[in-house]
């Protein structure tokens, strides 16, 4: 059986895929956020913000989100609302709380803030608790690195991951993300969690149909397993085992512990009972690079560094190279304005926003009404 890649972007599309236009994809889905109550202009960002991860090649973060997001939004269990309150304001550090509402907004909200204080003091960081699922994690500390920032962003989820050697999961795979302001159009940029793969990965190649690379997860009993539909009933592996996990645990730590949010298992599932608050954290932290050096001169060293990885002598059967954060631009610039997404996914954006009679641009309804 085929096997599922890390990212949609270093491939052909799949054929269970099919290609968008983005805004009309942005457009279809940020009308259904406000026909559940969400303000026009919000429902915009967060819709862009899905589309954006798909345009990355990373569809576990993109609009297949949708469905799930609409059955909280309607549940009650994530809110409408578009601002975050301000906990605790000590200058360089403040925590929100974002009360449940999207995690894109709330995350907007706070990479800003820790980019105007960063200006300010130098460093900027900004804890959020009682948040929601933001999506892809490097879209925030990408926005912080075209600021002139060093930007790291950081979120915990419920416990999936085991210790090494354990049976139990005990953390979750708690995504990080650093970007570096560079000389170039090329982003600089780590997006990862703390897993072998994402959970949204292993969901898309369970509905493809396709096996999982060895290490990436355990079965229902903790044993490994290839097989992605007895790998949602499991847990995932770490990263490099000890490491992943490691990392994972201060990630928790720091996102749940300095906002006083939840940590382990306070963090619930974002599939399954969607009555119940996700009630994850976040955490940003901004580094004014003017406050430490020239910023021009960090640039040039930073994408000089790039370029040198990608300059690099490459193994036997290599065709190139990447940067740290290059194939998700790459990605970007090979599809333009147009994004490939799972037929399925589509098909459910569609009905759901036909059942919220929501309008749906005509491209995309008839993407969907062609088909037997």
């Amino acid at each position: 059986m085929p096997t599922e890649t890390t990212r949609d972007g270093d491939a052909h599309r799949h054929p269970t895929q099919c290609d968008v236009e983005a805004g009309a994809l942005s457009a279809a889905v940020s009308a259904i956020f406000a026909r559940l109550g969400v303000a026009d202009a919000y429902a915009v960002r967060v819709a862009d913000a899905l589309v954006d991860a798909d345009l990355e090649g990373i569809p576990s973060h993109g609009v297949m989100l949708v469905p799930m997001y609409v059955q909280r939004l309607r549940s009650g269990s994530v809110t409408p609302a578009a601002r975050a309150a301000v906990v605790s304001d000590q200058g360089g550090c403040v925590v929100l709380d974002a009360a449940n509402m999207l995690g894109q907004l709330s995350a907007f909200q706070a990479t800003a803030l820790a980019r105007d204080r960063a200006r300010q003091h130098g460093i900027g960081a900004v804890a959020v608790r009682n948040a929601f699922h933001f999506g892809a994690a490097g879209l925030y500390a990408r926005t912080l690195a075209r600021d002139g920032c060093v930007g790291v962003v950081m979120s915990n989820t419920r416990p999936l991951m085991p210790a090494p050697g354990g049976a139990q999961s005990m953390v979750g795979n708690n995504p990080l993300a650093i970007a570096l302001p560079g000389a170039d159009e090329i982003p600089i940029e780590l997006d990862m969690a703390m897993s072998a793969s994402a959970m949204g990965k292993i969901r898309l190649a369970a509905a493809r149909g396709l096996d999982l690379p060895p290490g990436w997860a355990t079965d229902a009993q903790g044993n490994p397993t290839t097989d992605a539909v007895a790998a949602l009933s499991g847990m995932l592996l770490p990263a490099a085992g000890a490491k992943g996990f490691g990392l994972a645990f201060m990630v928790d730590l720091l996102c749940g512990g300095l906002s006083g949010g939840g940590t382990g298992a306070a963090v619930r599932p974002l599939y399954g009972n969607s009555a119940t608050p996700y009630n994850c954290a976040h955490f940003f932290l901004a580094l004014d690079v003017a406050h430490f050096r020239d910023p021009a001169a960090f640039a040039h060293n930073a994408s000089a560094a790039a370029a040198a990885v990608r300059g690099s002598d490459r193994a036997p059967g290599v065709e190139r190279i990447y940067s740290p954060g290059e194939l998700g631009w790459a990605t970007r610039c090979r599809h333009g304005s147009r994004c490939s997404v799972e037929r399925v996914v589509l098909a459910e954006i569609v009905s759901v926003a036909r059942a919220l009679a929501a309008p749906v641009p005509s491209s995309i309804a008839n993407l969907i009404d062609s088909q037997p």
